[in-house]
């Protein structure tokens, strides 16, 4: 645990009582704070009781906190302030949430005494963010270097253990924990892309940037890693470059370099680095399993270039490319059956993400449908291509299939009945893909679950072996 600094004596509430803010809550008090707990589910306040908790009524109590703590999940401005947070504004009652925490917290007098002191990687962006995580994480822990992976994926910030001499934290961060941290100053800071997703809670493209942006603008990292494919990248790449060749920004792209400075591409599925215009290593990732498509070998050059911003060397970090397994439900290999592979991308929740999908397998038998997202899915007929055919489930099946009618499809209603309709149809060669293009809360509690049905679908078929 890393317990908050600065707030001894102070009371601080936290609104929502889900992973974040149970951690926040366990660190608070751990600093001395005085925590005053409050979830308008009854459930979540018994689980916060059942660890020793009170729970406050802060509808009530506002006017006499210090900070309030809020969960990524609780809309602080659009589409309109939860009440209690509409009342710590009306009061001068600051906001923050536990990533400011985190990052408030986390150096402590023993690193003045540590030959390396511990740094912060810190990911986001709208897509590939976990599985670039995820894969930063692997390649330090490959080469021998102490590494936690926390934020968005695996733990709360504040749940990691404090590191030590050398240690490296890795944080993804959503557009949700970006926009409302106090603090943000990591040492590593990486922005994958960017696609329309969370807009509700942004107020609109320009909001949903801003949010992301904060992770550069606010306490200025010592390396940023910007993928500049998007007009927001090279935005952003230029707004925090001195100079063309200033080699504090690396810019990666999946198109060939331009420009003096320091850059990590990856074209047709080789990743190259250069600075000062020349090439300084080249990986071939067309090979490995875990990381299969464009959109994989974008996510590993932005891995690449976050490791290589800590020292680590281009052997190292290719073999530690070549051992990573993936992870579940992103571009996931769940079996093979006499010939057909299934491949679990369910978190593939937006149009873009979906693209990405489409592209990287050759003849694929397409799961896709949910609750239907902002401007619908017509634009992935033109990515269709590859698809056989389409087999639609969810909340918006039926207005989804209109959306993309010149595509061969069956409206299945439900995920394991589309999954036995693939899998009867499909021949050697094929992929049955789950990239939904869509949320999956019509049918499911988070695109986890829906993955795992997926998984259990296919374990149920007959004739599988498993990979």
């Amino acid at each position: 645990m890393i317990p908050v600094r600065g707030l001894c004596g102070a009371r601080v509430g936290v609104l929502g009582l889900g992973r974040s803010g149970l951690s926040a809550a366990r660190a608070l008090e751990a600093g001395g704070a005085e925590p005053m707990l409050w979830d308008d589910g009854a459930a979540a306040r018994a689980r916060a009781e059942a660890e020793g908790f009170a729970s406050t009524d802060l509808r009530d109590d506002v006017g006499r906190l210090d900070l309030l703590v809020v969960s990524p999940g609780i809309p602080h401005l659009y589409p309109a302030p939860n009440p209690v947070i509409a009342a710590a504004m009306r009061a001068g009652v600051p906001v923050d949430n536990d990533i400011g925490l985190f990052f408030r917290s986390l150096a402590t007098p023993e690193w003045d005494r540590m030959d390396r002191p511990p740094r912060v990687i810190a990911i986001t962006g709208s897509n590939g963010k976990s599985t670039t995580s995820a894969l930063v994480h692997h390649l330090l822990s490959h080469a021998g270097r102490a590494a936690q992976l926390a934020g968005n994926i695996g733990r709360g910030a504040l749940d990691i253990d404090p590191p030590g001499d050398g240690g490296v934290v890795v944080l993804e961060l959503s557009s949700y924990q970006t926009d409302l941290a106090r603090a943000l100053t990591p040492d590593v800071a990486v922005f994958t892309n960017l696609s329309p997703d969370h807009l509700d809670r942004h107020g609109g493209m320009g909001g949903y940037f801003a949010a992301k942006a904060r992770l550069f603008t606010e306490g200025g990292p010592d390396r940023a890693v910007i993928g500049v494919d998007q007009v927001e990248g090279r935005f952003l790449a230029m707004r925090l470059a001195e100079a063309p060749a200033d080699d504090r920004v690396i810019r990666v792209s999946t198109a060939p370099p331009e420009g003096p400075g320091w850059t990590v591409s990856a074209v047709e599925g080789v990743l190259e680095e250069r600075r000062k215009g020349r090439k300084v290593s080249m990986i071939d990732l067309r090979g490995i399993p875990g990381l299969p498509g464009a959109h994989n070998h974008q996510n590993a050059a932005h891995a690449f270039a976050a490791c290589r911003a800590l020292g680590l060397g281009p052997r190292e970090i290719g073999a530690g490319l070549a051992s990573f397994p993936g992870l579940p439900h992103r571009s996931q290999l769940v079996a093979e059956i006499g010939g057909v592979r299934f491949v679990n991308d369910s978190k593939a929740t937006n149009v873009d993400a979906a693209r990405q999908a489409l592209r990287a397998f050759p003849r694929i038998r397409w799961i896709v449908g949910g609750i239907e997202p902002e401007g619908g899915i017509a634009p992935l007929a033109d990515e269709a291509g590859a698809v056989a055919k389409a087999y639609l489930i969810g909340h918006a099946a039926e207005r989804m299939a209109i959306q993309i009618a010149a595509v061969p499809q069956e409206v299945c209603g439900d995920l394991a009945t589309a999954v036995a309709r693939a899998a009867e149809e499909a021949e050697p060669g094929d992929t049955v893909l789950l990239a939904p293009a869509a949320k999956s809360f019509d049918q499911f509690t988070d695109f986890e679950k829906r993955g795992e049905a997926f998984v259990e679908a296919v374990r149920a078929l007959p004739g599988r072996s498993d990979r």
